[in-house]
């Protein structure tokens, strides 16, 4: 008999050990949230990377459309692109499993900016067998989203964002056939983004945005309507501060808070009758319905993901960034320090950022190692015609 319950197995590993590094030692049944593509939470940008991938009401770079790109037309420069190289789940020793991401902008106006991103996560390949362990092939399952967007200044200190984004999933690729058709699954989703600053010419001061992402479709891997999964809706806010000490000195400190707006699956029973109702039910809800049925239950508290960090800035070319990402349990338990660096010369900027190892044998974080390496091009930057007018305080 052919088991393709292995390959759906490895893959759901591969894909849910992005979220679940929980203590081994803890006894506490767990309900947790699950979503299919996963990747689309994984940050792909060193320099966010470096400060707990913090984002939302950070200063705008190349690689904003990833975080909040209502943060677009507040750019210093015309254009901006972004190259980062991400190498996945390093201490599990899988040396194939990487997240490539490309984002960039471009400013029509002083007031208005169009920008794209793209994000490439390749999953490594798969060997399958059936039930005597004899091969039956390999597979390389793969996914990507693309995603284009449009922001506008509202007035000199607020901005709103939009975007849509198509989803591709092929997990089954390469898959033997067992009686059922697998196919990759896609999906439609759009993301709308606020921002607003009260910083000064010099930077100095406070900037907030929120964001809501991956407002979507549902993705199924069958022709069963009925088997389709939740993507990652997310809902996000934040909040950062820019001290400028003197024209070579300035430092930020950024807070971010994330909601999954993903209900979780019913919690087991025991009786089959009961489990299966359950379960149809919750496949059955509306898109819509999910998102608010997310809040539904107590302790809501618990279910905020937090991103911290701080960027030092000396001389808008050398950059120290240090930062801590918290998710609660039944998002996942991912908790883990940041630090990075990034260099700008010229119009070329270069950004590392580096997951500090935590835990020990079974409760060491898989995500430990994990290295980011970006680089950056800031186009058009001429501070004498810069086409982004000073915020007057």
């Amino acid at each position: 008999m052919k088991r393709l319950t292995i390959f759906r197995f490895i893959a759901f590993i591969i894909l849910t050990s992005v979220f679940n590094s929980l203590n081994a030692q803890n006894t506490t049944p767990i309900n947790f949230v699950t979503t299919a593509v996963p990747f689309l939470r994984i940050s792909p940008d060193a320099r966010a990377g470096g400060m707990g991938d913090l984002g939302v009401a950070t200063s705008t770079d190349a690689n904003s459309a990833f975080y909040n790109n209502a943060k677009t037309p507040f750019a210093k420069h015309d254009v901006g692109i972004g190259l980062t190289y991400t190498p996945w789940l390093k201490d599990l020793g899988l040396g194939d499993v990487y997240l490539l991401g490309a984002a960039g902008f471009y400013k029509l106006n002083p007031n208005q900016a169009l920008t794209a991103s793209i994000r490439y996560f390749s999953l490594g390949n798969i060997q399958f067998t059936d039930g005597s362990g004899s091969s039956l092939g390999q597979g390389q399952p793969r996914e990507w989203g693309a995603d284009f967007g449009y922001s506008q200044k509202l007035s000199d200190r607020f901005s709103l964002g939009l975007a849509l984004r198509y989803i591709h999933s092929n997990l089954a690729a390469g898959a033997p056939s067992s009686g059922t058709t697998y196919k990759a699954g896609t999906a439609v989703a759009g993301d709308i983004s606020l921002f607003y600053t009260l910083a000064k010419e010099n930077g100095q001061g406070w900037t907030f945005g929120a964001t809501v992402t991956n407002l979507g479709t549902k993705i199924g891997y069958t022709n069963d309507a009925t088997q389709k999964d939740y993507i990652p809706a997310n809902l996000s806010i934040g909040a950062a501060y820019t001290a400028v000490f003197d024209e070579q000195n300035k430092i930020t400190f950024g807070l971010d808070l994330h909601k999954l707006l993903v209900p979780a699956a019913p919690a087991a029973t025991g009786d089959v009758t009961t489990d299966s109702t359950a379960l149809v039910n919750y496949r059955g809800k509306t898109v819509v319905s999910s998102w608010f049925s997310s809040f539904s239950g107590p302790s809501q508290l618990s279910l905020i993901n937090i991103s911290a960090g701080a960027e030092y800035s000396y001389m808008d070319q050398f950059f120290f960034r240090a930062g801590y990402y918290y998710e609660s349990a039944s998002q996942g338990d991912r908790k883990f320090f940041t630090v990075g660096v990034g260099l700008k010369y010229n119009v070329i900027g270069l950004n590392f950022s580096y997951l500090v190892p935590s835990g020990n044998g079974v409760t060491r974080n898989p995500l430990s190692n994990t290295l980011r390496f970006g680089l950056v091009f800031d186009l058009d930057n001429n501070p004498e015609t810069s086409s982004t007018p000073a915020v007057k305080q």
